[in-house]
């Protein structure tokens, strides 16, 4: 239901803008955001939008990372400039979808994640 792109290998201080579309019997969709889970550590929030806007970073997002979403499309982005080393990781987008199937069902997705490599 999720394909996330635009993962690769950048040195730091370079940018990098990653992309997630959602697929399917889709109604709508609620909250939409992008998790990073680094070698060994836990998966953990990046950056969350909500079907009206509202959006919530990471400490270590702020400032650097701008998450969007064009709800036409079913599209969230993760536009991510000044990336440091400390930003190496598997990107997973995750999405709140209402899916159209005898009735309306919300459920929560993962995409299959992408990784993202920032040389020193």
């Amino acid at each position: 239901q999720l394909q996330a792109s635009g993962g690769g290998l950048v040195q730091a201080g370079g940018s990098l803008r990653l992309s997630c579309a959602a697929s399917g019997r889709i109604s709508g969709i609620n909250n939409m955001g992008w998790y990073r889970q680094a070698p060994g550590k836990q998966r953990e929030l990046v950056a969350d939008i909500s079907s009206g806007g509202v959006i919530n970073y990471a400490d270590s997002a702020k400032g650097r990372f701008t998450i969007s979403r064009d709800n036409a499309k079913k599209m969230v982005y993760l536009q991510m400039n000044s990336l440091e080393p400390e930003d190496t990781g598997v990107y997973y987008c995750n999405a709140d979808i209402w899916i159209r199937s005898s009735g309306l069902t919300l459920s929560n997705y993962w995409g299959q994640g992408t990784q993202v490599t920032v040389s020193s």
